[in-house]
C-alpha cells in the first residue's frame, strides 16, 4: 500500500492536493520483491471467478485478457493463465484497449457465447501500471495502481439473468492525449533513437477529463435510450475508477445518487482494466448488488477507446 503522504515524501505534492483533485488516497503496487506481476494479479482473480461460479479451469471455452503490461509480448497473459488453471479445452487471447480491455473483452465473450460458438468464457482485466510510470511526474504516478479482477460468463436460458447489451467505442484521433508511445515495431529499445520515457504513461489531463465525462455520459445515455431504459430503472452503477471528479460529473449528468454506485478509488486509484471487476466483485460481495439487479458499467481509456454494458444479474 502507498499512501498519498508516501508520495509526498519524493515528489512536489500532498495528501490534501491529490485528495482534492482525484479523491484517491492510497493505492496497491506489486511487490517485486515477492514476485508480484500483473500475471499473478490475473491468476488469483481467475481463481477466485473460478470458485465463485463453481467451475474448474476444464469447463472454460475462452480466456480473455484485457491489460497493457503484460509480463511478456509472447506468450500472451491468457496462454499462462490457461496453463495455470488447467483450461485445456480453452482458446486464449489478450486485447489491449487500456481501461476498457475489460469491458471489451466482456463483450466479445458475450458475442460468442451468443453466436454459439462457446458455453463459458473467463473474461479477466488487469495491470501493473507501476511499471509504466514516470515517478516524477505528479500528474500521472498519484493516479495509478495494480490490480487485476474478472468475471465468468456462461450460457443461460433465462430471460431474466443475462447481458442486455454492450457498446463499444474508440477515436484514434485523439489518441495522444492518453498514450503509452513506445512500440517493439516502430522503435526497438537497442536503437539509437530509443527514448526511455517513450514507455511511461503520457496524459494531458485537462483535455482528457472533459472527454472522458462526454463520451461516458453518451456512451450510458445510448445503451439505455435503445433499450427503452430510464436511469431510475438502473438498480447500480460502477464507473470506471479514475478520478472521483469524473465520476461526480458522470452522476450528475444522468442523475445517479451516490448510494447507487460503487466507489474504490479511493483505495486503488485507477488500476485501468481492473477498475470495473473489482467494483463489480467488492459490490457483490458486501450485498450492495444482489441477484435480478440491473447494473450499468461505463468506462474509458487510452487510445481513446470507452465501452458501456448493461447486465441483469
Amino acid at each position: 500500500m502507498v499512501t498519498n503522504n508516501d508520495l509526498a515524501k519524493f515528489i512536489d505534492t500532498s495528501d490534501e492536493w491529490i485528495r482534492t483533485r482525484t479523491g484517491i488516497e492510497e493505492r496497491r503496487l506489486a511487490d517485486r520483491s515477492k514476485g508480484e506481476t500483473t500475471l499473478t494479479f490475473a491468476h488469483q482473480a481467475a481463481v477466485k471467478a473460478l470458485e465463485m461460479a463453481h467451475l474448474s479451469g476444464e469447463q472454460i471455452d475462452m480466456i480473455v485478457m484485457g491489460t497493457v503490461t503484460p509480463d511478456t509480448v509472447m506468450p500472451c497473459t491468457a496462454n499462462q493463465i490457461q496453463a495455470k488453471i488447467g483450461a485445456t479445452r480453452a482458446f486464449t487471447f489478450d486485447l489491449q484497449a487500456a481501461c476498457s480491455g475489460f469491458l471489451y473483452g466482456y463483450s466479445i465473450a458475450d458475442q460468442y457465447i451468443r453466436t454459439g460458438t462457446i458455453e463459458r468464457a473467463l473474461v479477466l482485466g488487469g495491470e501493473t501500471l507501476s511499471t509504466v510510470m514516470n515517478w516524477q511526474d505528479r500528474s500521472t504516478c498519484v493516479l495509478f495502481g495494480d490490480g487485476a479482477g474478472g468475471v465468468v460468463l456462461q450460457r443461460t436460458t433465462s430471460e431474466r439473468s443475462r447481458v442486455i447489451a454492450t457498446k463499444l467505442f474508440s477515436d484514434g484521433r485523439l489518441g495522444e492525449i492518453l498514450s503509452i508511445p513506445h512500440g517493439y515495431g516502430k522503435v526497438p529499445p537497442h536503437v539509437p533513437e530509443y527514448r526511455n520515457d517513450h514507455h511511461k504513461v503520457q496524459m494531458r489531463g485537462n483535455e482528457l477529463f472533459k472527454v472522458a465525462v462526454r463520451n461516458m455520459v453518451d456512451a450510458a445515455s445510448q445503451v439505455l435510450w435503445e433499450n427503452q431504459l430510464k436511469t431510475t430503472d438502473v438498480d447500480f452503477f460502477i464507473f470506471h475508477q479514475a478520478n472521483l471528479r469524473i465520476i461526480d460529473m458522470c452522476a450528475k449528468s444522468l442523475d445517479v445518487p451516490r448510494e447507487k454506485m460503487w466507489l474504490n478509488l479511493q483505495k486503488y486509484g485507477n488500476t485501468s482494466a481492473a477498475t470495473l471487476p473489482s467494483c463489480l466483485d467488492e459490490a457483490w460481495r458486501s450485498g450492495r448488488v444482489k441477484k435480478g439487479d440491473l447494473i450499468l458499467m461505463v468506462t474509458f481509456g487510452g487510445g481513446l477507446t470507452w465501452a458501456t454494458t448493461l447486465v441483469r444479474l
